[in-house]
C-alpha cells in the first residue's frame, strides 16, 4: 500500500528536482571555452545553411549564387550537424574586433536567366540565411508590440521579399543585398580583451549606384557612401532580382559594449515569454496525474485490501465457490500469452527508448547539452541509444524466459533489428526523397554508413551481450500457479471492449504532454529556439506516472470482470497515445504550418510517424510494466488452495 503512495508522491519529488532548471529559459554550461579578442583582431564570419519553415528543405548557402571567398573551406560537424543539414562555410565577410565598418562592398553579381530564377524560388519559399560568429547564430532582433515593446530573436534573415511597386498589382521579388550587422561584445575591466556576446543583423534591400566605371570594393556608391556619411537605414528603393541587371552586395559592421557575460550570452536567445502556458501546462498534467493517483490509492489501500482480506478469510467450499472478481481467474492471470516473443522484442526496445530519453534528459536539465554545441542533442542521443542496447537485451531475454523459452540468440536478435530496421527503412526512403530535392538536409554515403557501423556494430553486439546475461539469469517465479486449461472468458460489458478500453487508456497520457509538444514541435518544424529541459523533465516524468496509472486502473477492471489476456492489452492501452500523439501532428500540420509542397508534406508525416513508433514503444513499456508489477503484487497477496 506504500507503493500507491509514493506513486502519489514521484510528480513532487520530480517538481522539486526540476525547479531550478525552469527559469524562463534554460540552465546551462557554456559548452566551448570562451575566445578572448584584442582590438583588430580578425572575426571569422561562417555561413550556414539556407532554411525554410515553408519547404522544410535546407540548402547549402552557395547553392545560391552569392559572392564567394578565393577558397571555400568546410567546417568539421559533428554526427547531429550533418544529420539536421548544417553545412557550415567560410565567407568573404571581413570583421576586425570593434573596428567598425561602412558600407564594404563584396561582390557585384549580374544574374543571368537561371540564377535569378533560383533566387526569386527562395524569395517566394521564405528561405532564410544563417550565419555564426565565435559559435552564436546570426538572429534578426523584432520588436513585439504586444507585450512591452519586447524583442524576440528570429533565426536567420530573409533571402528577400515579394512586394508589388506603389500603384502596380505585379508581384516583383526584392533581394536582400545590403546588410547591417551589430556585433556586442563583453570588455574585460582589467585587459583589453573582449568577447562576443551577441551577433544580430538588420536585412535591407537598395538598389546601389556607383559614381565612374566599376572599380571592385574601391568603387564609390552614391548610395552607401562612409565619406559622405551616407547609410543606408530603410528599403525605399529596393533591388529587384531581374535577369542581366547587376546586384551590388554591401554590409556594414557597428560593434557595442554590453554588459552580458559570456556565459550568459544564449539567455536572450532562449528567453521564453510565454512560460506561463507551460505552467499551466504542469498544473493541468499535475492535476491528471493526482486524480489516477487517487483512483490507484483508492484501488490498492480500500478496494484490494477488503478483497484480500475476503479472500483470505474464505473457509468453507461453498463460499469459496461464491468467488467473484480477479481471484477466480488466478488460475489464468500468468498464462503465456498469443505472440509472446513479439511482446518480449517490444518491451526490450521499449526499455533501451526509455533508458536514452531518461539519461539526455538528466544531462539537459544539469546543463551538459550546451547550446553552443549544435547538434550536441541528437549526437548524445544516438549514442546513448546505442550503448542501451544492453538493457534491452536483457529485458527482452528475462521477460522470454519468464515465458519458458529457450531460444534467446532469437529474441536478442528481433531486439537488434525490429524497431531500428523499420526506422531505417522510413529514414532511407525519406532521404532518398531529400537527395531527389538535390537538398544539404540529405545525409551523406559516409555518414549513413556511419550510422549503420553505429547499428551493427555496436548496438547489435551489446544487445546479444544483454541478451545473454538475461538468460543466464533464473527465470521469474509467478506467485501463483497456471491451470492447464484455459478458462472461458465471460462475455464482456460494452466498455471493456478491448479496442474501447485501449483507445480511452491513450487519451490521458497524451493529455499530459500535448501543451509541451506543441512547443517542441514548433522548435522542430517552426526553427525556433527551445530549451526548457526542466519543464520538459517535469512533462517526462508525469508521463511516467499517467501512463503507469491509466494502464493499472484499466488492468484492475479487467481482471475484475474475469478477463485474464491482460498481457498485450497493458502494453497497447498506454501506448494507443501514440496514436492521438500522429493525429495531433496532423492538426498541427494543416493549422500552423504553410507547407505546400508534396515533398516537404511527405518528410513531415514520415518524420512524425518514427517519432509516434517511438512514443509507442515507450508509452506501451511503461504501462506493461506497471501493470507487470500490480498483477505480481496482488495475486501474491491472496492465499491460493
Amino acid at each position: 500500500m506504500e507503493a500507491a503512495r509514493s506513486m502519489a508522491i514521484l510528480p513532487w519529488i520530480a517538481l522539486v528536482f526540476s525547479l531550478y532548471a525552469i527559469r524562463g529559459n534554460g540552465f546551462y554550461l557554456p559548452g566551448v571555452a570562451p575566445a578572448d579578442f584584442q582590438k583588430k583582431d580578425p572575426l571569422q564570419v561562417k555561413v550556414n545553411k539556407l532554411s525554410s519553415t515553408k519547404t522544410q528543405l535546407p540548402y547549402s548557402y552557395y547553392s545560391l549564387p552569392y559572392c564567394m571567398p578565393n577558397v571555400i573551406v568546410d567546417s568539421a560537424e559533428n554526427l547531429g550537424e550533418v544529420l539536421r543539414g548544417d553545412r557550415i562555410e567560410n565567407s568573404p565577410y571581413g570583421f576586425f574586433m570593434r573596428e567598425p565598418q561602412m558600407c564594404n562592398i563584396i561582390c557585384k553579381l549580374t544574374p543571368n536567366e537561371k540564377q535569378a530564377k533560383e533566387f526569386r524560388e527562395k524569395i517566394e519559399e521564405e528561405y532564410r540565411v544563417n550565419m555564426i560568429l565565435d559559435n552564436l547564430p546570426l538572429v534578426v532582433p523584432i520588436k513585439r508590440l504586444d507585450q512591452d515593446s519586447s524583442t524576440v530573436y528570429q533565426q536567420g534573415f530573409h533571402v528577400g521579399v515579394k512586394g508589388q511597386y506603389t500603384g502596380s498589382k505585379d508581384d516583383k521579388y526584392f533581394i536582400h543585398n545590403h546588410l547591417s550587422f551589430l556585433v556586442k561584445y563583453h570588455k574585460d575591466e582589467q585587459t583589453d580583451f573582449a568577447r562576443i556576446v551577441a551577433f544580430e543583423v538588420k536585412p535591407f534591400s537598395v538598389k546601389h549606384v556607383y559614381e565612374g566605371n566599376w572599380n571592385g570594393n574601391r568603387t564609390r556608391l552614391m548610395t552607401c557612401d562612409p565619406h559622405a556619411k551616407r547609410t543606408v537605414s530603410n528599403s525605399d528603393n529596393p533591388q529587384e532580382v531581374e535577369e542581366n541587371k547587376e546586384i551590388i552586395f554591401t554590409y556594414d559592421v557597428e560593434f557595442q559594449e554590453s554588459k552580458i557575460k559570456w556565459a550568459s550570452r544564449w539567455d536572450s536567445y532562449l528567453l521564453m515569454s510565454d512560460d506561463q502556458i507551460h505552467w499551466f501546462s504542469i498544473v493541468n498534467s499535475l492535476m491528471i496525474v493526482l486524480f489516477l493517483s487517487g483512483m490507484v490509492a483508492m484501488i490498492m489501500l480500500r478496494t484490494l485490501y477488503r478483497d484480500i482480506s475476503k479472500y483470505n478469510q474464505l473457509e468453507t467450499q461453498e463460499e469459496a465457490l461464491e468467488e467473484t472478481g480477479w481471484k477466480l481467474v488466478h488460475g489464468d492471470v500468468f498464462r503465456t500469452p498469443t505472440n509472446s516473443d513479439l511482446l518480449c522484442v517490444y518491451v526490450g526496445t521499449g526499455v533501451q527508448f526509455f533508458g536514452m530519453l531518461l539519461v539526455t534528459m538528466i544531462f539537459a536539465v544539469l546543463g551538459f547539452l550546451s547550446p553552443s554545441n549544435r547538434g550536441g542533442l541528437m549526437s548524445a542521443m544516438l549514442l546513448l541509444w546505442v550503448f542501451m542496447g544492453i538493457f534491452a537485451g536483457y529485458s527482452s531475454a528475462r521477460l522470454y524466459k519468464m515465458f519458458k523459452g529457450s531460444e534467446w540468440k532469437k529474441i536478442a536478435l528481433r531486439t537488434a533489428f525490429m524497431f531500428p530496421g523499420v526506422v531505417f527503412a522510413i529514414f532511407f526512403v525519406l532521404n532518398a526523397i531529400i537527395w531527389g530535392e538535390k537538398s544539404s538536409g540529405a545525409v551523406p554515403f559516409s555518414t549513413m554508413f556511419a550510422l549503420v557501423l553505429l547499428w551493427f556494430g555496436i548496438s547489435v553486439p551489446l544487445v546479444f551481450v544483454g541478451g545473454y546475461v538475461g538468460s543466464k539469469k533464473p527465470a521469474v517465479e509467478d506467485p501463483v500457479k497456471t491451470n492447464k486449461i484455459p478458462r472461458q472468458i465471460p462475455d464482456q460489458a460494452w466498455y471493456m471492449n478491448p479496442l474501447f478500453s485501449i483507445l480511452i487508456g491513450g487519451i490521458l497520457p497524451f493529455g499530459a504532454v500535448f501543451i509541451e509538444l506543441f512547443f517542441i514541435l514548433t522548435s522542430i518544424w517552426l526553427q525556433q529556439f527551445y530549451y526548457l529541459f526542466g519543464f520538459l523533465f517535469l512533462v517526462f516524468i508525469i508521463l511516467i506516472v499517467t501512463c503507469a496509472e491509466i494502464t493499472i486502473v484499466l488492468c484492475y477492471f479487467q481482471l475484475c470482470s474475469e478477463d485474464y489476456l491482460w498481457w498485450w492489452r497493458s502494453y497497447l492501452t498506454s501506448g494507443s497515445s501514440a496514436l492521438y500523439l500522429f493525429l495531433y501532428a496532423a492538426f498541427y500540420f494543416f493549422t500552423k504550418l504553410e507547407i505546400t509542397k508534396m515533398v516537404s508534406g511527405i518528410l513531415y508525416f514520415g518524420y512524425m510517424l518514427i517519432a509516434s513508433y517511438a512514443f509507442f514503444v515507450l508509452t506501451g513499456t511503461i504501462g506493461f510494466y506497471a501493470c507487470f508489477w500490480f498483477t505480481r503484487l496482488i495475486y501474491s497477496s491472496v492465499k491460493i488452495d
